[in-house]
């Protein structure tokens, strides 16, 4: 079809004059190839970097100590289901975004979409909402960063964590994206280490290998049982249980929208960007998936140390680092190896908050190149960074503060009613832009298999998702009506109430109107990518290829030249 044809006339965001492409890369190294988008950003981030940021984003304290409140709430049973149905529906999510993503992978990721082939007003709504979102996120890590180390001592100045933590943010941030991506690298890489020595930790405790010599099995699935009952007693109790594991796995469950946002900075998107969003899904099941099982299983719903903790009657010293594989480790006598797993997981959480700087303060530079932010934070560093959008998303770990004058347990508990509506109404913008995207491509006759990738069972997945995910931020707050509370109902729909005035501000203010599909511009960057993506005349660089070049030191001239174990469109 010829909307899709590279000799079309470029995008209007597309400068040429300005963004000279020279004719071939010779290798993914190239440093021509750093200027190959239309907005000043650089792709200079390599295969290794965009798969382990992709589980760096989508692994944080959530699935180490926050999931606790969902087994507390619900029990091992409930647990387990909720987050095995939630991330199946947000797998349906992905399949969405994928296909846009890997068409377009531009600067602003899916919230520059949601305006481009939705409405401008939803574009605005979706980002201001993913930037609180994110930015909201980063005090919530350097809380529970303070949460964990109170494992070790109690009389660590709260205020000297959170400077400290702020300042490497800074660092890391400031800098150029290859910077960015090879910290996160190292720090994802040790997320990964993490999760599979708990996972081992599981299967050998349970079959007997603790100093107890208990092979404990599946016992607390018995005793205190699979479901716990939540705010009432009886039936009803239960399914009020299961809600709240399923609105635990809502927070915890992520990753689609990291993968989109890291796009415009990728080399080679439309292979590493495509492959990076297949593996979300068995990342879900190895992930959180198997971590709710495993949560259940090390420890009972009604531990006495969980329980305290949850209520802020505990925090502080003494408190297990308030991770329910901790407290297992404890109850079990376990010397020693509490002590490497709370140190890895101090590293786990500070990597989650560096992403969510790192995303907040794209998300704001994506607002602001389609003119829903001011112009000035268009400005870019020579090293392609957005500085004053970066200036601004520092502002907010300030708020890890709270905790200098609160229980860091109660800012958390705060922090994580704030935000998860927030990342709910992501994945319903995901959804909705996709149907508008679907039904563009059908009114203007483009046959969906020429696309780089397409997703499976379409639109049907998209109104799934859809459905399922507009129930999910419409009741996941109900606890504050059992009885009425006003703090707990603001804090739990705030953000679903900024949304609509958001949307219907901007669109009075400019007087959008809904794209309709014959109009919908599916063209937009395509060129630019297209010609990026042709100038590479090696092969690309596979994942184990490029880790195999890292271990040994001996990575080849140009990156790329090797074929074997590379990864072929």
């Amino acid at each position: 079809m010829g909307i899709f044809s590279k000799d079309e006339k470029l995008h209007e965001a597309y400068d040429p004059e300005s963004n000279v492409i020279p004719p071939v890369y010779s290798g993914e190294d190239s440093q021509d190839a750093l200027n190959d988008n239309a907005d000043n950003l650089h792709r200079s981030l390599g295969n290794r970097q965009i798969q382990l940021i992709a589980i760096g984003g989508s692994i944080g304290t959530a699935l180490f100590v926050s999931i606790g409140s969902g087994l507390a709430h619900g029990g091992p049973g409930s647990l387990f289901l909720a987050y095995l149905f939630y991330s199946c529906m947000l797998g349906l999510v992905n399949n969405c975004i994928a296909e846009m993503t890997v068409l377009m992978p531009v600067s602003g990721g899916f919230i520059r979409m949601a305006g481009k082939w939705v409405d401008d007003a939803f574009g605005f709504m979706a980002g201001w909402n993913f930037f609180f979102y994110e930015a909201l996120l980063i005090p919530f890590e350097i809380t529970a960063l303070n949460l964990v180390l109170s494992y070790w001592r109690d009389d660590i100045p709260t205020w000297a964590v959170c400077l400290a933590v702020i300042v490497l943010y800074a660092l890391l941030n400031v800098l150029a994206v290859k910077a960015y991506g090879e910290a996160e690298f190292w720090l994802s890489g040790g997320k990964v280490i993490l999760i599979c020595m708990l996972f081992c930790f599981t299967f050998i405790t349970m079959v007997g290998g603790n100093p107890q010599h208990d092979a404990y099995g599946f016992r607390y699935w018995n005793k205190p049982g699979a479901f716990a009952p939540y705010i009432t007693t009886g039936s009803l109790g239960r399914f009020e249980g299961f809600l709240a594991a399923l609105w635990s796995a809502s927070f915890t469950v992520v990753g689609p929208e990291y993968i989109s946002m890291v796009a415009a900075e990728a080399k080679r998107p439309r292979i590493y960007i495509k492959n990076a969003f297949k593996t979300v899904y068995w990342r879900f099941g190895l992930f959180f998936i198997l971590g709710a099982l495993c949560v259940g299983i090390v420890i009972p719903y009604n531990d006495p140390t969980l329980v305290g903790i949850l209520s802020g009657k505990s925090a502080g010293g003494g408190t297990a680092a308030a991770s329910p594989y901790v407290i297992a480790m404890s109850n079990l006598g376990i010397g020693g190896f509490p002590h490497l797993v709370n140190a890895l997981m101090v590293t786990s959480i500070f990597s989650a908050g560096n992403t969510y700087t790192y995303c907040a303060t794209r998300s704001l530079y994506g607002l602001a190149i389609e003119g829903r932010a001011p112009k000035f934070l268009r400005k870019c560093t020579k090293n392609g960074v957005p500085i004053f959008c970066f200036a601004i998303v520092m502002i907010f770990p300030f708020l890890s503060f709270l905790s200098v004058s609160s229980s860091s347990a109660i800012v958390l508990t705060w922090l994580v009613a704030l935000i998860t509506a927030g990342g709910v109404i992501n994945y319903i913008v995901m959804t909705t832009t996709y149907i508008f995207f679907y039904r563009a491509m059908k009114a203007q006759g483009i046959d969906r298999r020429s696309l780089p990738y397409t997703g499976w069972f379409q639109p049907y997945c998209a109104w799934i998702g859809l459905v399922w995910m507009t129930v999910i931020v419409f009741c996941y707050g109900y606890g504050a009506f059992l009885p009425w509370d006003v703090g707990t109902f603001f804090s739990n729909y705030t953000m679903l109430i900024l949304a609509p005035i958001t949307f219907f501000g901007w669109k009075l203010l400019k007087r959008t109107k809904v794209v309709h599909p014959e109009e919908c511009d599916l063209v937009w960057d395509r060129p630019v990518i297209d010609a990026y993506e042709d100038r590479f005349v090696t092969p690309p660089v596979g994942f184990w290829t490029e880790m195999l070049q890292l271990v040994s030191f001996k990575r080849q001239k140009g990156g790329n030249d090797m074929r074997s174990g590379s990864v072929v469109d």
